[in-house]
């Protein structure tokens, strides 16, 4: 089952359309805005509260647009809170033709975004792929943030294993290029779900068929999806500048969670910290854990946020 669940948050990161869920009534109803970027047209939405005697909170993933965070989002209705989606993810379209967006790209952006929503300095909630660009942007401007609570960035490129999993990670492209969304998902969710390091061969390794996830059989001739073209390979393979990081450590928390252990994205947080010289703290729930209902699960959102909560005050 923890598999199983594993692989799940693997495709709720692909961006699939979220399900309904209840996110409270005291959640303020975000404002819709669009923000013109180099090479493509970014859609953002604030939930403000003007009484807020605290920054406001960016809360980021990538590809996972502003659909994933409803609920979390909920639990911070006391101060103002910003979320995106990025270039190439659900409202936000490219303009620039490119076929991969790399974290040095998304944190442009973000600094384009926080400069629209008010200059900064914002405290940040950046997840998976969202962690990953959210590193890339404090270490260039930490003038930016005041705290960023960086939830397991998926960065192989610091893995023990490293050249098994961006063989991997290139495997998976690979795949999807020749053979479609279905068996380059059914290797994504096997790669981010597995536990210790990367074998050799990975992607040669037998794998269930599609439908085995509720994913497509046939191909329908698309090679534009915003994970398995756009970001995968250029997320994973971004090698932090660790020097920078070290400068400002005292404005990130690294987070992985609880029901994480030896996963890929977990891994690589507790070997950025090695290099950091720093510790991780450990939330509820795995990778997805602030899901309550979007992409149809749920993980420990109450206490997730609690967690969050308890991070950024004691950062402040």
């Amino acid at each position: 089952m923890a598999a199983r669940r594993a692989g799940m948050s693997s495709v709720v990161a692909h961006g699939q359309p979220p399900q309904s869920t209840d996110r409270g009534a005291a959640m303020t109803e975000p404002h819709t805005h669009r923000l013109t970027v180099p090479g493509a047209e970014i859609a953002y939405d604030v939930r403000p509260q003007p009484s807020a005697s605290v920054p406001p909170l960016l809360v980021i993933g990538s590809p996972m647009a502003a659909s994933g965070f409803g609920t979390l989002a909920g639990h911070f209705s006391d101060r103002t809170v910003v979320t995106y989606d990025p270039r190439g993810a659900e409202r936000s379209v490219r303009t620039d033709g490119a076929s991969e967006s790399t974290p040095t790209e998304h944190a442009d952006d973000l600094i384009r975004l926080i400069e629209a929503t008010g200059g900064g300095p914002v405290d940040v909630f950046a997840t998976s792929g969202g962690a990953v660009n959210a590193l890339a942007l404090v270490a260039e401007h930490p003038d930016l943030i005041r705290t960023l609570v960086a939830h397991e960035p998926p960065l192989a490129q610091l893995l023990p294993d490293r050249d098994q999993a961006l063989a991997a990670t290139t495997g998976i492209r690979r795949t999807y290029l020749e053979d479609g969304l279905g068996p380059a998902m059914v290797r994504f969710i096997m790669l981010v779900s597995h536990q210790g390091p990367v074998p050799d061969g990975f992607v040669e390794m037998p794998a269930p068929e599609p439908s085995a996830f509720g994913l497509p059989v046939e191909d329908d001739g698309s090679r534009d999806d915003v994970l398995l073209a756009q970001n995968l390979v250029s997320c994973t393979h971004f090698a932090p500048d660790v020097d920078a990081l070290r400068e400002v450590l005292s404005r990130i928390v690294l987070v992985a969670g609880a029901e994480s252990a030896e996963q890929l994205a977990s891994r690589a947080t507790y070997a950025l910290a090695d290099l950091l010289g720093t510790s991780v703290t450990v939330f509820p729930g795995d990778h997805a854990g602030f899901l309550g209902g979007e992409y149809g699960m749920t993980g420990q959102p109450d206490d997730f946020a609690k967690a969050l909560r308890e991070v950024l005050d004691g950062q402040a």
